[in-house]
């Protein structure tokens, strides 16, 4: 009787190789979709991502779900979800009750997941919890992010903390914080639109740490630069218009 040689797989080749699987059990073949994911090894696969877990990327395939680990994973290309449009959407309406369920909603799904809307999903996630007053929510969100994405966002991590500095009244240290970027924003005479944001952020910090150590000329002159050169961030521009208005109305100053 002729013995038939088994069949195994192209995809499952590549899986062995890249260390995903061992040979005692192999997983059934990823269902083909609309994102791409490539490996340490080189191979780009067309699959449809599910999610993440706290140690890899979850692929659906036809006979359940296969994970692989982060370290694997060199490069993900995926439309970033409704959700979280919807979070940047609200949030820059000042809509934060919106902002949070959305942004949580991604983070939940997706984090970890190695692209830029993933990464900014967290960090917009600590800012809508500043913004909420929900502080210890803040600090759990950017520590949770530096162990996602090592090495990534922080300046965005620096900024969010001076804010929780600043909700603490802890004015020193939240001036330190900020006090490089606000350095580096006078020697850019045009930043790039994320640097921008950071920048108008920044000098909204800044005002309010001037305001709270009684120089409200300072603080006004920051906060107009929050307002006029640097709205990208536009909670943080409407923040400052808001703590404008008050200081011109109160104590009758004007930028000279």
């Amino acid at each position: 009787m002729k013995l038939r040689r088994s069949f195994v797989p192209r995809q499952l080749l590549f899986l062995l190789a890249a260390g995903l699987v061992t040979t005692g059990a192999l997983p059934a073949l990823t269902v083909r979709g609309q994102d791409t994911i490539t490996l340490a090894n080189g191979q780009t696969q067309q699959v449809q991502i599910l999610g993440t877990t706290l140690s890899g990327v979850q692929i659906q395939t036809s006979q359940g779900v296969l994970v692989y680990p982060f370290r694997t994973v060199t490069q993900v290309a995926m439309e970033p979800p409704p959700e979280f449009k919807a979070a940047q959407a609200a949030y820059e309406t000042g809509d934060l009750q919106v902002a949070v369920s959305n942004a949580e909603a991604v983070v939940k799904k997706f984090r970890g997941l190695p692209l830029e809307w993933a990464r900014q999903a967290m960090l917009l996630l600590g800012d809508i919890y500043v913004g909420l007053n929900r502080l210890p929510d803040a600090k759990t969100t950017y520590a949770d992010f530096q162990q996602a994405y090592p090495g990534a966002g922080g300046a965005e991590i620096t900024v969010g903390l001076a804010l929780i500095d600043l909700a603490n009244k802890n004015f020193d240290a939240a001036k330190a914080k900020i006090e490089p970027i606000l350095a580096q924003a006078l020697k850019q005479r045009t930043p790039p639109k994320a640097a921008a944001l950071l920048i108008g952020r920044a000098f909204f910090v800044s005002g309010q740490i001037k305001e709270a150590s009684g120089d409200p000329q300072g603080a006004l002159e920051d906060y107009l630069r929050t307002v006029a050169i640097f709205p990208e961030d536009r909670v943080a521009a409407a923040g400052a218009q808001e703590h404008a208005d008050r200081l011109r109305k109160e104590h009758g100053i004007a930028v000279p």
